[in-house]
């Protein structure tokens, strides 16, 4: 993993039109390669993070800097929703961003099928969203994300409507994806357990308004697997996030 400072973001604050101060002086560094997860309440701004960092929104004070150039920079964005388009296929929905860019479909051809591969989706590119089970269609959604090939991978809770078996597998595959291609990630969950599974870092914000009280680093190998979940490490881990997120929410409130 790379020391390169590849976002950083400089006493960020965020203040919306009604008055309500989502953000303020928030700062923080993600190094190249690095999975880092925001945990928090919710309201305590994780998604405006995100948002911000993909240039979804205007910060009200503060700069985000980037360490690669714009040319370089190719950021995807997962939501918590797969919002796919219920009338087209598998294929269809995967190939939408290289449409948008214009690149005609001899051309994007092999990107779709690279994509659903590392999905696991090879075989259903001609099935539809309503054809699919909820884990599969995050799959489509991922994919779709990562057809324009990113370096910066940004993920709004996207398995926070699955059930535990098919989140816990879809975050085996997401670390699988991750070690092979080397993503800068930055992930919102309020799931501990997930976070800590994932992560190298663990960013605890707390509200009211918005900022990061904890930062707590994963020292642990990976792959990561089973024998991780039930580890006394994994545990440890847990508890302390656990435990910062609690004075949080106690100071908040």
């Amino acid at each position: 993993m790379s020391n390169r400072s590849v976002i950083t973001l400089s006493q960020i604050s965020k203040v919306y039109t009604n008055g309500k101060v989502a953000l303020q002086d928030l700062n923080l560094v993600i190094r190249e390669s690095q999975f880092v997860s925001l945990v928090g309440a919710s309201g305590c701004g994780k998604s405006t993070v995100l948002r911000l960092i993909a240039g979804l929104g205007q910060i009200s004070s503060g700069n985000i800097d980037w360490g690669i150039t714009q040319q370089a920079r190719k950021l995807a964005f997962v939501f918590q929703d797969a919002a796919l388009m219920p009338w087209a296929n598998v294929e269809e929905n995967v190939r939408l961003p290289l449409k948008l860019a214009g690149i005609a479909q001899k051309d994007s051809q092999k990107l779709v099928q690279q994509a659903l591969a590392l999905v696991r989706l090879v075989g259903f590119e001609h099935s539809y969203p309503r054809e699919l089970s909820g884990g599969m269609k995050m799959r489509v959604s991922i994919a779709r994300a990562l057809v324009t090939q990113p370096n910066v991978l940004l993920m709004d809770e996207p398995f926070g409507a699955l059930d535990e078996i098919t989140r816990s597998k879809l975050n085996s595959d997401l670390l699988d994806l991750w070690r092979q291609h080397s993503w800068t990630v930055v992930f919102v969950t309020h799931n501990i357990y997930e976070a800590v599974y994932l992560s190298n870092r663990v960013l605890v914000m707390g509200t009211s308004p918005g900022r990061i009280v904890a930062d707590v680093e994963i020292a642990a190998p990976y792959p990561r697997g089973e024998d991780f979940r039930t580890s006394s490490l994994y545990n440890k881990y847990c508890r302390e996030v656990s435990d910062h997120l609690a004075q949080a929410m106690t100071v908040t409130l």
